[in-house]
């Protein structure tokens, strides 16, 4: 098989979201690290927006995550982390588009702000973000319907997790406080969390709190 190449930055989400793929599929890829902050003029040769996860397999690149967990996808269809139903693929894409737009969209905009009413406002819009998720992921299933999309592990689920992975930085640094009342999504976050490829590719909250209380802190 030929090598996958996956470039990436520890703190990354997007970059470990490919990482959580890579380990459902069973494949394995050599990680290049990016400084972020002083990136290199090769790279940047690489991709046109400079940034990670970027993806080489075949010689050729693939940017932004949730299109290299599709082509993963397509290029091994073995251990499929997308439904082969239509509808149901079309329902992970909805979920994948509310973490990006949602999730991981307000908490960057908190994170390089230091204005206290911009981290009043997006906290409240995070915790209605959380209680949607609850209403309409996780309200109206069954009990044994643990994940996004129903009975199955999939890339809806990658595409979360890593946020909740990362959470005890904005509860530590950023004073968030998860809803009570999202007990599904929490049990979901534990059920995620308990998965072996979850474990392998996991970093503690020490590692998490260590590497951002500098960059919270400037």
């Amino acid at each position: 098989m030929p090598p996958i190449e996956l470039f990436v930055a520890q703190l990354c989400p997007y970059a470990h979201r490919v990482r959580l793929a890579l380990a459902e599929k069973g494949l394995q890829a050599t990680e290049i690290e990016i400084d972020l902050r002083n990136k290199p003029a090769w790279f940047l040769k690489l991709t046109p927006t400079g940034k990670v996860p970027l993806l080489r397999h075949q010689g050729q690149y693939v940017r932004e995550s949730a299109i290299i967990c599709e082509y993963l996808d397509d290029a091994f269809p073995e251990r499929p982390i997308f439904p082969r139903d239509a509808h149901a693929r079309a329902e992970a894409r909805i979920w994948i588009s509310f973490a990006d737009t949602q999730l991981y969209a307000r908490t960057a905009t908190m994170m390089h702000s230091s204005d206290a009413m911009v981290h009043k406002r997006i906290k409240a819009q995070l915790a209605d973000d959380l209680r949607f998720v609850e209403q309409h992921a996780f309200a109206l299933r069954g009990a044994d319907e643990r994940f996004l999309l129903g009975s199955e592990f999939s890339a809806a689920d990658i595409a979360f997790y890593p946020w909740f992975e990362q959470l005890c930085v904005l509860e530590k640094y950023l004073g968030f406080v998860m809803p009570t009342e999202c007990e599904r999504l929490l049990r979901w976050q534990e059920t995620v969390a308990a998965r072996e490829a979850v474990r392998t590719c996991a970093r503690s909250p020490g590692f998490y709190l260590e590497s951002y209380g500098p960059l919270l802190a400037a």
